[in-house]
């Protein structure tokens, strides 16, 4: 049987299902036994498509296991592929199936923003900006090009509004950088909007190449200032100059100047054993200011790489929040390039060339094709390869795929009191903080019982999905069982492991794994050193050594270091809201609302407050002389 974790009544009913599809192009969606959407596809042909899932002898172990899931199917006809590869973008976006590739962004450039719908705009550094109508971007801007500070430059020495369009438009007064000489208080008309324009255009020039014409006008007005004695606006205005030349000089100096094309995206890809990489160098103005690189298995690809390859790259343009560039180049064949150019101005709402490379481009497309192949064998060599720590991780639980989402999780709890619990997510490998999660346990009568709030934990956890590829808990034998025990009694089948330090060791076995451990890690800390890190396996019969393999040491260390950081944070919150509790409600004649008011206003600890006079205590807390008395009286009972 080619799927054997399908039933024989399933695989039935969905090759069954399979002839019924239409010889028509169109999305495809694979769903598992709760109806959730695991994967989506699209094809010029459904019927042809879904046919070679059950009939091909050479699919991926992941395709394999991704079958091994599937329980239902259902298709969307479109008039074409182009139209299909629109409609897959928003059933992507719509359903996050875990089983199709995500080209994600990871690395953000600055960029400058100008909003031309406000009279007088601001010059706005921003991250990842959203493009919204009615606002100019400006870059991407080399990473240490300290656009932070040329930004702040450039507002004080053309005299720029810097304030937030609330606080310009309340303004009634000229604030304190108007008598600085740092803005020239458009916001109650102390220049007229044609003459502000002039200024902000001088400042634009630097994002524009056209840097010159405006250190001219600045070193002008520095002269000017020297001449009527303003001695101290005229170093000013030299010392922005100097500095601004530092930004130009460094433009200069990272950028290759093309004088072509001007705005553009150059991609291409590495095909190689195990792995693709995805280079993208990013043009503007002429210069090369950056580039990104993706990642993923080549076991993950469903079909045919080039058509993955355009999807992917659907996704990554419509999901970014950055300024587009006017032509992409990408390194492919014909077809799948048209694809892409049919689909990709549908989807964005702009007219953007997309087009295989020209002769001028071969330079660029080079350039990307070296990187991208530079790139994989980089990480492929390094020993802290993320996928080498993830194909550890699977050898060692017996996994027929390599595992995508881990959750680790962790208990925080003193004495018994305030217990709170993490939830950590990673996927492949990188931290996903949108997906973390903070749980406030039971106080037991019993005191701290890390088993029970552990099996509480879990509890609360299947009650939501999806799930990951595995658990992990901070802990263990004993957590990781009665973790097992929680999913064995709901029916799911997920592997536990628990990350744990081994108990104390004679002084010769403590030496060699701190050894060990400094060798698996030059960043490893203290307190990983002290004693041996072990992945605890249920049936194992003993557990495994981290430090015996680097990478997987240094990912499953940093998700238990990260679960521990993130729960501590929430209980060190809980406790120090329970103990300011504790001694405002033993307050004796006070009623509630006042007591609440009193946490509200609290700033000061029991020790500072305690030294105050009735005066200062009414202040502090905001109540009336008479509770500061009965605040006063309490202190001195205590």
């Amino acid at each position: 049987m080619i799927f054997p974790s399908v039933g024989d009544i399933v695989l039935q009913e969905l090759k069954d299902l399979a002839q019924r599809f239409p010889k028509l192009p169109g999305c495809y969606l694979m769903k598992n036994r709760k109806g959730e959407v695991i994967y989506v596809g699209k094809a010029k042909n459904l019927k042809n498509r879904i046919k070679s899932y059950f009939h091909s002898t050479h699919q991926s172990p992941k395709t394999k296991v991704m079958m091994g899931r599937v329980h239902d199917m259902d298709f969307i006809i479109m008039e074409n592929e182009a139209s299909a590869l629109v409609l897959e973008n928003n059933l992507i976006k719509k359903h996050r199936p875990r089983y199709n590739i995500d080209l994600k962004d990871d690395k953000s450039y600055p960029y400058i923003v100008i909003s031309s719908s406000e009279e007088f705009p601001r010059l706005e550094y921003r991250r990842r900006p959203v493009r919204k109508k009615g606002e100019r971007i400006f870059g991407p801007f080399a990473t240490g090009s300290r656009l932070g500070e040329v930004v702040r430059i450039l507002t004080q020495s053309f005299q720029l509004r810097d304030c937030t369009l609330r606080d310009f438009l309340s303004r009634k007064e000229p604030c304190l950088l108007y008598q600085m000489n740092q803005c020239s208080a458009p916001c109650v008309g102390k220049i007229s909007r044609e003459e502000y324009r002039k200024d902000l255009n001088h400042a634009l020039n630097f994002f524009k190449n056209k840097a010159s014409r405006s250190l001219d006008i600045l070193a002008e007005r520095m002269n000017k200032a020297s001449k009527e004695e303003a001695f101290e606006r005229a170093a000013l205005i030299r010392d922005a100059i100097h500095k601004l030349e530092q930004f130009t000089g460094f433009q200069q100096k990272n950028a290759e100047i093309h004088k072509g094309v001007r705005d553009a995206d150059y991609i291409a890809y590495h095909r190689g054993e195990i792995e693709v990489d995805v280079s993208l160098y990013i043009l503007r103005h002429g210069m090369i200011w950056g580039h990104k690189n993706f990642h993923f298995p080549l076991g993950d690809i469903m079909d045919d790489l080039e058509r993955v390859l355009a999807s992917g790259l659907l996704q990554y343009y419509s999901d970014s929040k950055e300024s587009l560039p006017k032509r992409i180049i990408v390194d492919m064949e014909e077809s799948a390039v048209e694809l892409l150019a049919k689909a990709l101005p549908e989807v964005l709402g702009e007219n953007i060339e997309v087009s295989i490379p020209m002769r001028g481009d071969r330079a660029m497309i080079e350039l990307a094709q070296g990187h991208a192949k530079e790139s994989q064998a980089v990480r492929t060599l390094s020993e802290k390869s993320v996928y080498g720590a993830l194909d550890k991780l699977a050898e060692l639980l017996e996994l027929g795929e390599r595992p995508s989402v881990l959750e680790c999780f962790d208990v925080a709890v003193f004495q018994g009191k305030s217990p709170t619990a993490s939830q950590v997510v990673f996927v492949d490998g990188h931290p996903d903080k949108s997906k973390y999660r903070h749980y406030h346990l039971r106080e037991r009568p019993e005191g701290n019982n890390d088993t029970a709030m552990m099996g509480e934990l879990f509890e609360r956890r299947m009650e939501k999905s999806p799930y990951p590829d595995i658990f992990i808990v901070d802990g263990g034998l004993g957590q990781v069982h009665v973790a097992q025990k929680v999913l064995e009694e709901r029916g799911v089948d997920i592997p536990v492991v628990g990350v744990a330090k081994a108990k104390t060791l004679p002084l010769r076995q403590k030496l060699k794994a701190k050894k060990e451990a400094l060798r698996a890690s030059k960043s490893i800390t203290k307190s990983t050193t002290k004693s041996e890190e072990r992945l605890v396996i249920p049936g194992r019969s003993r557990p495994f050594v981290l430090s015996k393999h680097r990478a997987l040491f240094q990912l499953l260390v940093q998700m238990r270091n990260e679960a521990h950081r993130f729960s501590r944070k929430l209980h060190h919150k809980k406790e120090r809201k329970r103990l300011i509790h504790s001694w405002i409600d033993a307050i004796p004649g006070v009623g509630k609302e006042i007591k609440k008011d009193i946490l509200r206003n609290l700033v000061h600890t029991k020790e500072q407050l305690g030294e105050m006079n009735l005066i200062e205590l009414s202040r502090a807390l905001g109540v009336s002389v008479s509770v500061s008395k009965k605040v006063k009286a309490f202190f001195k009972g205590r």
